[in-house]
């Protein structure tokens, strides 16, 4: 409904996988892990707005995967039964998280490895996920805009030094994936986006 991005990630020889943002959709995200025949071994949370974990509990109960996310977020999932009575939609209350994940942290599937970016603003345990030439930035940054921060814990000046020095700090080539919307780069952002000329 609120069309919000949900990626998964694999490693092509072990077929472990990554799962960002469970938003709504359960069924169609464990329908993707089994015609990829992938094993998820992790579900990353970028923050704890519910359209981006309504599918935590299902899709634990279904793979047995530990939840990662920061601390500071941790408050905001459990309340996730009032956030989605705000927008008119019913959410499962989620599972504590088995992983409370730090700045600098790495995330490990198969051979592969996300580093953990801890950039609050949108909420305060937002963070993002980096990996070689791809960052996954939930709703920090997207093309040609940032998220909100008129929520609860959000704050627009921490946003913005988020951004500069935790995401435009990578390769200009490095592409941005948002928790909505289309995929841009950090070159793009850096040149074009309103909130930093």
């Amino acid at each position: 409904m609120i069309q919000a991005n949900c990626y998964i990630l694999a490693d092509d020889a072990t077929r472990d996988a990554v799962v960002i943002d469970p938003g709504g959709d359960a069924p169609v995200i464990l329908d993707a892990l089994g015609r990829g025949k992938l094993n998820p071994v992790a579900i990353l949370v970028t923050h704890g707005h519910f359209d981006h974990v309504e599918g935590l509990a299902k899709l634990k109960r279904a793979t047995g995967a530990p939840i990662h996310m920061h601390r500071e977020d941790v408050p905001l999932v459990r309340g996730m039964a009032d956030q989605g009575r705000m927008f008119g939609v019913r959410a499962e209350t989620a599972p504590p998280p088995d992983r409370l994940l730090e700045d600098g942290d790495e995330v490990r599937f198969g051979g592969q490895a996300l580093k953990v970016l801890h950039t609050p603003g949108h909420s305060p345990g937002s963070v993002c996920y980096a990996t070689g030439k791809a960052v996954f930035v939930g709703d920090l940054l997207f093309a040609g805009s940032i998220g909100r921060t008129d929520f609860d814990g959000g704050d627009y000046a921490t946003l913005i030094r988020s951004v500069r020095s935790k995401i435009f700090t990578l390769p200009e080539d490095t592409v941005v994936y948002p928790g909505h919307g289309p995929a841009t780069t950090v070159a793009i952002e850096k040149r074009m986006n309103p909130f930093f000329q």
